[in-house]
């Protein structure tokens, strides 16, 4: 009898084996799904460029953007890479301080100098894990290079370099000038006097240092196929990590023959000699390597982060001159004579809080420095995978209306009489950061700025360019590690008469 019934011996062996698979794969993609489902929500991922196409030139913006209608923790996919980001005070305290200890890593980007194991561990900023060696350098800050004794005992540094800066600046009087640049570059000569006893650049520095340690910080910045294709990695296509390299030579050369010359003369272990930060590093027995590396990371987020702050701090008071008034009057009630001294700077009530409303508006790092898991954890009941990026948006956090009122707008007067502080207790406020990987030079970095941003009221009037009015003013950010005005602010100064 003929029959219309297949054999299954008559099948082609690829059909048969599909049919197989086909529950598997079912299986499969159902555990995928699940997967997906408990991480933190987030916009459609399309093939290939996941997320890519929502993030444009200011990534902090757009990722607030997003934390409005996806929430307070939600996740992303750059290529083929999974970025979780926390947006609000609750999702910091659980990523900063209940699972701090397990999401500390630290995410290292594919251009840095410490993405290979051969320097991932001397590096302070970009260990991928809290070592031994990492907590060994971390309690080194603490105890010598940024204990509150040493700030202390290095005031006259900072006092020294502000008053060379003032000097020079009055030579410019009357001319249009780009004040961050020349704050930037008095700033690297405090942190060489306080580390290695030298001047390092020039007020008509041009290139070299100053420029090689602002190259870096772009490239850091600078969108990476590596970083979102990591098997792309080994052809740096856009050539960003050969660019790094280059910088961080330059800028290691800056220091290499000090360290170098004064470990061969044993000048460290010279009891009659001031003792600078090479000596005590050198007489802790560090090596060459180790110093340089430091030190590469410690003068790249010592310069820019106080330079930026104290341009925006100026941007926001010229804006507002209302609240520069205010400042000046404090300062004549409280300073004697023509000088300020560090010493004076406690009695500054006014002037603290214009500077913690500036880093309020306009934190040095919105981004902090991305966290990595180093296993998977649940957090605000989703699961973040182990090996996810981690991000702390603390620009949105900061002007998040559920925690400040009418948060777009500067007021220094919101400070005067709040406990609010930066120390990474109010994670409303973490212009620092939080937790195991807090800033370890906030301290040294507040003191500079106030001090930078004081002498400069005190002794100067401030004006526009160009019958410029205040309302003028260009307030849009340059995106990067760290967060700058898109234009340089120019202005003009004219000192003023002060009482003998």
């Amino acid at each position: 009898m003929a029959t219309n019934s297949l054999a299954l011996g008559d099948l082609n062996p690829s059909i048969i084996s599909l049919f197989l698979l086909l529950p598997i794969l079912w299986i499969i993609l159902k555990q995928y799904n699940s997967r997906n489902k408990s991480l933190p929500p987030g916009p459609k991922a399309w093939p290939v460029i996941g997320n890519l196409a929502e993030l444009g030139s200011n990534v902090h913006r757009d990722l607030a953007q997003l934390a409005q209608v996806y929430g307070p923790l939600m996740s992303l996919r750059l290529g083929n890479q999974l970025m979780v980001v926390g947006s609000t005070p609750e999702a910091a305290i659980e990523i900063l301080k209940t699972h701090d200890r397990l999401l500390s890593g630290r995410y290292v980007a594919d251009v840095s100098y410490a993405k290979g194991p051969q320097k991932n561990h001397l590096s302070l900023a970009f260990t991928t894990e809290c070592t031994q060696q990492w907590r060994f350098l971390r309690t080194l800050c603490r105890s010598e290079i940024f204990s509150n004794k040493m700030i202390e005992n290095q005031s006259y540094i900072r006092e020294k370099k502000m008053n060379e800066l003032l000097e020079f600046l009055a030579s410019k009087e009357g001319e249009k000038i780009k004040i961050e640049n020349f704050v930037f570059l008095s700033i690297i000569n405090v942190l060489g006097n306080i580390f290695c006893s030298n001047d390092l650049v020039s007020f008509e520095e041009i290139g070299g240092l100053n420029k090689a340690m602002r190259e870096i910080v772009v490239l850091f910045a600078s969108p990476n196929i590596s970083d979102f294709y990591p098997s792309l990695s080994g052809l740096d296509i856009q050539g960003l990590r050969k660019k790094t390299s280059e910088c961080v030579k330059i800028i290691h050369s800056a220091w290499e023959g000090i360290i170098r010359d004064r470990k061969a003369q044993k000048l460290f272990q010279d009891s009659s000699r001031h003792k600078d930060i090479v000596d005590v590093l050198l007489h802790k027995d560090f090596s060459e390597d180790q110093i340089s590396c430091l030190f590469l990371e410690l003068f790249i987020a010592g310069t820019d982060t106080s330079s930026s702050t104290i341009e925006w701090a100026m941007t926001e008071l010229i804006k507002q001159p209302k609240y520069l008034e205010k400042i000046r009057h404090e300062l004549e009630r409280e300073i004697s004579g023509n000088v300020i001294n560090e010493s004076n700077l406690s009695q500054l009530s006014y002037l603290q809080a214009c500077v913690k409303e500036t880093l309020r508006l306009h934190p040095p790092v919105p981004l902090l420095l991305p966290r990595h898991a180093n296993e998977t954890r649940q957090v605000m009941n989703y699961t973040i995978p182990e090996g996810t990026q981690i991000v702390v948006n603390v620009w949105a956090v900061a002007r998040d209306p559920n925690n400040w009122e009418d948060p777009l707008t500067f007021n220094p007067d919101r400070f005067l009489h709040s406990e609010l502080d930066f120390k990474g207790n109010d994670f409303e406020f973490l212009p620092f950061g939080s937790g195991r990987r807090i800033c370890p030079g906030m301290n040294m970095g507040l003191a500079q700025v106030h001090l930078f941003l004081a002498s400069l009221i005190y002794h100067f009037n401030w004006s526009l360019p160009d019958d410029m009015l205040p309302q003028q003013l260009d307030m849009n950010e340059k995106f990067g590690v760290t967060l700058h005005r898109e234009k340089p602010l120019e202005i003009m100064l004219k000192q003023r008469s002060l009482r003998k």
